[in-house]
């Protein structure tokens, strides 16, 4: 049976800065993609694996 991929979503309020800080010490270890959206459009997209 194939494991069938969670996603979250999340939104942030008006930024001050032109910074944002994601931490990842609760993720549990593995591989993560990350995509950044505007305006319903992925603009950039990054994967990222949390080592053990």
């Amino acid at each position: 049976m194939k494991k069938k991929p969670i996603s979250f979503k999340g939104g942030l309020e008006k930024v001050p800065e032109h910074q944002i800080y994601l931490n990842i010490n609760h993720l549990e270890n593995g591989t993560y993609i990350l995509k950044i959206m505007h305006n319903n459009k992925v603009i950039k997209s990054t994967t990222f694996q949390k080592p053990e």
